[in-house]
């Protein structure tokens, strides 16, 4: 997500999902449905599946759609391969932006997301170039008023995390990827809400953007590429200064 801070990408992102919940749903499933038929139905065997359903439960997907999803994913008659892919992409003003892809279809793809780049001032990248801007990590946002900081520090450090901050808005918890169920279920079971929980890609610095509109025309090339359906997430490192 392209955006201000991590507090405001995470109000992009629940408004984008009540403007285009359906059109969400369907992204979300469609995750889903590809785990399933690459590592089977069952969420405990499934890393990838466990993730697609808690992206579906954050965004308040009703429990048969999941099911829906997970049955076409498993179904004898589906023989679609699907293959996963990164696009490097230079956006706007010096943005760093990374596309992850799930294809049916590499061309069809490929010629979608190059068109979209060439209406919205974006080229792609020589492989390498950006994804060495970001780093995996587990990330867990919670609202300052859903915990209080010292509990919870200690409740993610002893659950695994690699690091707690402490901002204005509450509280991030970054993890290894490795550790991130643990700890998302260590906060889980504490009964505190959270903002949002994701295996995310963070950048090692960001590009300042210095103004509004400039960071619009980010913002823009990134809700484009997001509304691709197969586009699963994209990552930016656009802040504003």
């Amino acid at each position: 997500m392209a955006g201000h801070s991590k507090w405001a990408n995470i109000k992009h992102t629940k408004a984008r999902m009540d403007a285009k919940r359906s059109k969400v749903f369907a992204k979300i499933a469609r995750e889903i449905s590809i785990a399933a038929k690459l590592h089977g139905g069952d969420a405990s065997m499934n890393p990838r599946l466990r993730l697609g359903l808690l992206k579906a439960r954050g965004a308040n997907m009703p429990a048969d759609n999941i099911q829906r999803a997970i049955n076409r994913g498993t179904g004898d008659g589906e023989s679609t391969t699907f293959v996963d892919l990164t696009y490097e992409v230079y956006g706007p003003h010096g943005a760093a932006i990374l596309c992850e892809v799930s294809t049916d279809n590499r061309n069809r793809t490929a010629a979608d997301l190059r068109a979209i780049l060439t209406r919205n001032d974006g080229k792609l990248a020589t492989a390498g170039s950006v994804s060495r801007l970001f780093h995996r990590k587990g990330q867990i946002m919670i609202a300052r008023a859903n915990a209080e900081e010292d509990a919870l520090m200690e409740l993610a450090m002893e659950a695994g995390a690699e690091d707690f901050k402490t901002e204005e808005e509450g509280y991030e918890i970054l993890t290894a990827p490795a550790d991130f169920e643990t700890v998302h279920k260590a906060v889980e079971a504490a009964g505190i809400a959270m903002e949002s929980a994701e295996i995310t890609a963070l950048p090692e610095m960001t590009a300042p953007i210095s103004s509004e509109a400039d960071l619009g025309k980010v913002d823009r090339l990134v809700d484009l590429l997001e509304d691709h359906d197969d586009v699963q997430e994209v990552y930016s490192n656009a802040e504003l200064q």
